[in-house]
């Protein structure tokens, strides 16, 4: 979950749009024309001029957190499409650029059982790190039901730890072996930082190690989860998600859903900070749920995911700000969900999830356009 690194935080979105999440496509849009169907079968709005020859990578199933390989060639993602043999979310690699994934399946690389999560290439692009539940469970750990009065909750399952495979699927190495939920992990594009999510001591926060799992440090300590980061392009911040539980009676109720390995994400906002937790920044301040940012190619946007803007609270759609918290522009329009962004190496591409051209159904599909400044 980065978000929601979470049984990803597309269970979030599932819930809040009342299972909108999964999907089922009809075919990627002829380039350079926009359709002009129902909703149901919309890949590209009119509105969206960042976007640019929009294609759909994925055709069912729940796919999201799509992210690029350091060359610019590769998306590594997590998927529970049942048509690829799979009961919850699990980790595939492939070329978009060249891979038709309606004729064929991507390559599989988290083998074992259990749940997975929150893959990011490291640096080198031969290994990708990934967050599993495997070392405790023989199959899928369950999805927690809603609780009293319909809030969403989602699982930080404490055997999550953070692992590293090759592009065969062979572990190669642990990286986080410590009671607690470990995931959401990213890599620095320096090559030389990981920046996770962690549960220590009672609460959600930032920590950072080096490439081998070693050195690792708490770098956020407000109360309130913490989690979703990535670098910036020069390596130097970070941006991430947080809830900030502002009253005794709010932070009770964190704690407590906490300690029974709950937490439930309704009010998030996007922080900055530099990688090693000093000059923290708020950069929104919207109310409701803002979460899956990631930098601007340039490093001084944010693109990330909001439904601030949503009267019924499920519509989420991605919006662009300058990294100072000024200039917020709506970049998707989809009347459901889009989410998870990120901007290829070069910013010629961006890749997101959405629930757009799913036919009617609950699936959320990866997406692909190139992108206009």
């Amino acid at each position: 979950m980065r978000t929601a690194k979470m049984t990803p935080i597309v269970f979030l979105i599932a819930a809040w749009l009342t299972g909108c999440k999964d999907k089922q496509g009809t075919g990627p849009e002829v380039p350079g024309k926009t359709q002009t169907q129902d909703t149901t079968g919309m890949i590209h709005y009119p509105q969206e001029r960042h976007l640019r020859n929009v294609r759909q990578l994925t055709f069912g199933g729940n796919n999201a957190e799509a992210y690029w390989s350091n060359n610019g060639k590769f998306l590594v993602f997590q998927s529970d499409n049942p048509a690829w043999g799979v009961e919850c979310d699990q980790i595939f690699f492939f070329n978009p650029f060249e891979d038709d994934l309606k004729k064929a399946i991507p390559t599989r690389l988290s083998r074992r059982d259990g749940r997975t999560t929150c893959s990011y290439f490291m640096p080198g692009d031969t290994m990708v790190l990934y967050a599993s539940t495997h070392s405790d469970t023989s199959g899928c750990p369950p999805v927690p039901e809603r609780r009293v009065g319909g809030k969403y909750v989602w699982p930080i399952y404490p055997s999550y730890d953070i692992y590293v495979c090759d592009l065969r699927g062979n572990l190669r190495m642990q990286l986080t072996n410590t009671e607690g939920y470990d995931a959401e992990a990213t890599v620095s594009p320096k090559g030389n930082l990981i920046v996770y999510t962690a549960l220590r001591q009672g609460d959600l926060n930032l920590w950072t190690m080096d490439i081998r799992g070693n050195h690792k440090k708490q770098i956020t300590f407000l109360p309130g989860y913490d989690g979703g980061a990535f670098f910036s392009p020069d390596g130097t911040s970070i941006v991430f998600r947080a809830s900030r539980p502002g009253t005794s009676e709010v932070r009770a109720q964190y704690y407590a859903l906490l300690a029974d390995g709950l937490v439930e994400p309704g009010e998030m906002e996007i922080f900055t900070c530099n990688v090693d937790g000093s000059n923290l920044k708020q950069v929104t301040a919207l109310g409701k749920a803002n979460w899956a940012p990631f930098y601007h190619p340039t490093g001084k946007k944010i693109i990330f995911s909001s439904n601030h803007a949503s009267e019924r609270g499920y519509q989420f759609n991605l919006y662009l700000i300058n990294a100072d918290g000024s200039g917020l522009e709506q970049v998707s329009f989809d009347p459901v969900f889009d989410s998870f962004p990120m901007f290829s190496p070069d910013g010629k591409y961006l890749v997101w999830s959405s629930n757009r051209n799913n036919g009617g159904t609950h699936d959320t599909n990866l997406f692909m356009a190139e992108w206009v400044d």
